[in-house]
Parts: structure tokens; sequence; C-alpha cells
């Protein structure tokens, strides 16, 4: 009896797999089991990144807020403190956008992060 390799999937799986490394350095995207390696990597880092990019986003708003607020003569801290005093209910990242595009509107808020801390 011959050997049977089932060579049709096991094409099908190599072909698939050298697919996803398109694009990849070398090696990387020619011989299979670089392949592999490097796409395995590629897909958990892009699963960790994912998590990550929440953070930056955050990190990014809040020191866009900051900005505004020091120009503004109160500290970070101070604000979001009086906002949430305030009843103010404001996530960073509309804050952040507040404070580039409408000033006038960023202002009225640090008044109320005032008057409410005061």
């Amino acid at each position: 009896m011959p050997r049977a390799t089932n060579a049709p999937a096991s094409r099908r799986r190599r072909k698939s797999r050298l697919e996803l490394a398109k694009g990849f350095y070398g090696h990387r995207s020619k011989l299979f089991r670089q392949a592999t390696e490097a796409v395995d990597r590629a897909q958990a880092m892009a699963y960790v990144h994912r998590k990550q990019k929440k953070r930056t986003f955050r990190r990014l708003w809040t020191v866009r807020v900051n900005a505004a607020c020091k120009a503004n003569g109160i500290t970070y801290s101070r604000f979001i403190e009086g906002l949430s005093k305030a009843n103010v209910t404001l996530n960073r990242k509309m804050l952040s956008e507040i404070a580039i595009y409408d000033e006038a509107g960023f202002i009225k808020l640090v008044q109320a992060a005032k008057a409410a801390i005061a």
C-alpha cells in the first residue's frame, strides 16, 4: 500500500501561512518555518498592541487636557476634581477635543470646576 501524505491539505496549510507572511522581510516571507514563527509573533503582538493603544490614547488625551488646564491657571488634578464635584461627566477624549477646538467652551468648564472646588 502506498504512503499517504495528505499533500493537498499540507500544501494548502503552508500556502495560507505563507500568504499571512506576505510583506515580511527575507526568509520570514519565503520559508515555512520562519514564516510560521514570524506570523505567530505578529498575531500575538497585534493582540497586545490593540490593548496598549487604548492606554496610549488615554495618555495623549490627558496630556492635552493638562496643557489646556495650565494655560487657564489650574492643574489637571484640580480640574478633574472640580468637574466631578460639579457633576460634569465628560471623558478625557471629549475634554481634549473641547480643549483643542472650542477654547471658549473649555474656559467655561474650567470656571465650573473652579467654582465647584471653592
